[in-house]
Parts: structure tokens; sequence; C-alpha cells
């Protein structure tokens, strides 16, 4: 007879909110993004005026869910786990056997890009969507970098998907919060959820 997986709680409520609110903001600002700039996604879609506020509306709006998600305990948590980076990290990334706690250092070096691009991207944006006090040398250089992380973002962005949906496990607890215990024990063995259990 097969034994009941145990479950560990990976994400709160709160936490997962923040990921999948971020995560469907950055896929409109992409979307939309093709449709204003790709010739022939902008023919096909057409109507250039709603997509482009509803790409300055979803671009302002991103940096909203992790400014909520500080009110949440346990996102300040992974905040700060996400923040330190030790010989584990270095160890994980070099192909090394290492023993990554909540996060291994793929994770929070991703983490720590998407909290970059997104305040480059709302600077960047904010000066192109109100040109008017910016001389041209700036808003020149905040059309270059916006494009140029643009693309950064998408080739991340499904390079994150594509993780994912190797990782069942990982998929699991970004979907549903919770984690198998073996799987958790076996991809994170020095998270203290999995130290306790």
């Amino acid at each position: 007879m097969k034994r009941p997986e145990r479950r560990l709680r990976r994400f709160t409520r709160a936490e997962l909110a923040v990921h999948h609110a971020t995560a469907a903001l950055m896929i409109i600002c992409l979307v939309t993004a093709a449709c204003l700039y790709v010739p022939e996604i902008a023919a096909a879609v057409g109507r250039r005026g709603p997509i482009k506020t509803l790409h300055v509306v979803a671009g302002l709006a991103l940096p909203l869910p992790v400014l909520l998600g500080w009110a949440s305990r346990a996102f300040r948590e992974d905040v700060r786990l996400l923040n330190r980076f030790g010989r584990r990290d270095r160890d994980w990334l070099r192909g090394r056997p290492a023993a990554p706690g909540k996060f291994n250092a793929g994770q929070k070096l991703n983490a720590a890009f998407v909290a970059g691009a997104i305040l480059v991207m709302f600077g960047t944006g904010v000066m192109l969507t109100w040109p008017g006090p910016w001389p041209d040398r700036l808003r020149t250089g905040a059309t270059f970098v916006h494009d140029w992380l643009t693309i950064a973002i998408l080739v991340m962005f499904l390079g994150h998907l594509w993780f994912a949906m190797r990782d069942r496990g990982a998929l699991a607890g970004i979907t549903t919060g919770t984690v198998d215990a073996r799987w958790a024990a076996r991809h994170h063995p020095a998270w203290d959820a999995v130290r306790k259990h």
C-alpha cells in the first residue's frame, strides 16, 4: 500500500498572490509590447490606443503586488532569504553538490533580476509616457533601455517557465502553495521546514 505523501507549506496565500499578480501584469506588459512594436502583430491587432493604455496601466501597476506583499510576514521573510547569497549558492551555480535552503541560487538570481527589471522598466516607462520634463538624451536612453530590457525579460520569463514546467514539485509549490516533503528534502534539504519535519 502506498504511503500518503506528506505536504509542506512552501508559500502562503499572500506569497502566491504576489507571484501570480506580478506574473499576470508582466504577461500583459509583454503581450501589449508585442502588439505595439512588432509590425506584423500591430497590423493584425490594430487598436493601438487601447493597447497602449493597457500597457501603461499594467506597467504602472507592476510594483504594486510586491509593495502590498510587504504586509505579509512570510513574504518579508522570503525577501530576506532571497537576499542572502552564500557558499551553498556559489556551489550550486558551479554544479557542485550543494544543499539549498528554501531557495536555490537560480531562484535568488531570478528574483533579483525581476525586482531590478521592474524598477528600471517603471522608471523608463514613466519617462516614455510623460516625456515633457525629461531632456532628449534621457528619453533616448530610456527608449534604448526599455526596449532591450524587454527582450531580456522575455528570455528570463521563458526560461523561468521552462524550468517550472520541468519540475512538477516546484510547479505544485507555486500553484497550490504546498510541496511533497520528499521533493523538498531532495531539492531544498537546508530549508528550515524540511529540517523540522
